[in-house]
């Protein structure tokens, strides 16, 4: 087995820093809590301010900006997270690299803007590609400083500055959407979010970078980062084969009515789960060399973030109609089974997130390239193979092929590396038995409520849900210990 080494923390570090993941868990949640309000106060707002193919214009740029952003960041945050020091001089030197990284692609993608055009037909693109393409050098800017944040495990700030900087660019965007602006303001939204919160970490940060000069030691960070570049842009790739099928097949309005689907699930999911996994990263870097206790906070934390997302993603399968209706509103009913398909690939790819943890904190670079190579390649498929029926067949091949990488992850792992794969499966196949008859139970309901509110509706699939899973627990003493488990977990996470 070959991985890139970067020195980890010594076996037999106190368990301390479990309590204060749990603490920063809870932080972290209450801030995603407030963003995904804002999001979906400013997804109901623009929906019903801005049309499809403003959305579609938007999505289009947003994959080459990125792809950008995979390349800008250079897996340099990844690596300076888990390693067990950072010198002043290193992070002075990842910040300037960062920075460059992100000058550099913000000319590249200026440069190219008109042929971006030219590709999909839409003279429009080239204006939004050369005015987002200044979020690279804002983003470039503030990466080591989110580092700090994140080692330090100080997420406090980190959320305050997320949250704010989320209001700010909501803010822009309907303010300028009322005003007629069209597709730019979702343009401002984007600008408006990343200077903001460029300043908002910067200044708790409490450090300014020195001068660019050369830096030794930087080579395991490159070679990691190297590896991870590989691996996240063959992931994007296969994540938004997706997007680009639909834009070059389909329409603009095709792609945004896809789009408003991905983005009313997938943004706020998105907010639950990537924080997950900058609290689990710096825990589990000191837990490598304790094979009992790693092992066992990966059991602890599929169960934290698979069984109270992954049962609501079922009732979301089910009452995929009302959501719809009563956030997007009428015009966007096409949406519906675009939402419930990607609820689906969404639980899927839940159920796999503790493989990407594993694979981050043990500098698998080599063997997490290999597997998203071929999971990408297999989502390209499914993808392809499902458009010849339009952008619902789109949506149903990106979840056949998350159904299908889930169990994948963890067999590849356990080949791989020290890994209790029996177990997490274990623990997804009872996550899967609570959710699956929670949307079933949601689905009719939503079937015997539809002359209801919709908000009813919603409220009465959630009921039905929950009461699912308490005749789950009743029945089933495992299923009882899962759930007590993830309420210690909480219990854990305000605890003081």
């Amino acid at each position: 087995m070959t991985a890139v080494e970067i020195p980890s923390p010594a076996a037999g570090e106190p368990p301390a820093a479990e309590p204060r993941a749990a603490r920063a868990a809870g932080i972290t949640l209450v801030g995603q809590a407030l963003r995904i309000v804002i999001q979906f106060g400013s997804i109901v707002l623009l929906a019903r301010l801005l049309l499809p193919e403003d959305y579609g214009l938007l999505a289009i740029v947003l994959v080459v900006v990125g792809i950008g952003e995979i390349v800008r960041d250079f897996g340099l945050s990844t690596a300076a997270i888990r390693a067990p020091e950072l010198p002043r001089s290193t992070r002075d030197a990842l910040f300037w690299i960062n920075t460059g990284i992100g000058a550099a692609l913000c000319l590249v993608v200026v440069a190219s803007s008109g042929l971006l055009a030219g590709l999909f037909d839409r003279p429009a693109l080239s204006g939004i590609a050369c005015a987002l393409a200044g979020t690279f050098v804002l983003n470039g800017m503030a990466t080591q400083f989110r580092v700090t944040l994140t080692r330090e495990m100080r997420f406090r700030p980190l959320v305050t500055a997320d949250v704010l900087a989320q209001a700010a660019g909501a803010g822009s965007a309907i303010v300028l959407a009322v005003a007629g602006a069209g597709y730019w303001a979702l343009v401002a939204q984007q600008l408006v979010q990343a200077t903001v919160a460029l300043v908002l970490v910067a200044v708790p940060a409490g450090w300014a970078p020195g001068r660019p000069r050369r830096t030794p030691g930087l080579r395991p960070f490159l070679t990691l980062g190297l590896h991870l570049v590989g691996t996240q842009l063959v992931n994007y790739a296969g994540n938004n084969v997706d997007t680009v099928t639909i834009g070059l097949r389909l329409d603009p309005a095709a792609l945004g009515l896809y789009n408003r689907g991905f983005q009313l699930l997938m943004t706020p999911l998105n907010q639950l789960r990537s924080p997950a996994t900058a609290v689990a990263l710096p825990v589990l870097a000191r837990l490598q060399g304790d094979r009992e206790r790693f092992d066992e906070y990966l059991r602890r934390g599929q169960l934290a973030l698979g069984l109270p997302i992954v049962v609501t993603l079922g009732v979301v399968v089910g009452a995929a109609e009302p959501l719809v209706q009563l956030f997007l509103g009428p015009r966007w009913s096409e949406v519906t089974p675009i939402l419930a398909l990607l609820a689906v690939a969404a639980a899927s790819q839940t159920l796999a997130f503790v493989g990407l943890w594993t694979y981050l904190t043990r500098g698998l670079g080599t063997q997490l390239l290999r597997y998203t190579v071929g999971t990408a390649l297999l989502r390209l498929v499914c993808v392809l193979a499902g458009s010849s029926w339009g952008v619902v067949g789109v949506a149903a091949g990106y979840a056949l092929a998350a159904f299908l990488e889930w169990p994948l992850s963890l067999w590849w792992l356990s080949r791989i590396t020290p890994f209790p794969g029996r177990a997490l499966a274990g623990g997804a196949a009872r996550i899967l038995a609570c959710a699956v008859p929670a949307g079933v139970a949601a689905r009719l309901v939503c079937l015997f409520a539809n002359p209801l509110p919709l908000a009813v509706q919603l409220l009465l699939a959630g009921l039905a849900g929950a009461a699912v899973m308490a005749v789950l627990a009743v029945a089933s003493r495992r299923i009882r210990e899962d759930l007590g488990g993830v309420l210690a977990f909480g219990r854990s996470m305000v605890r003081r």
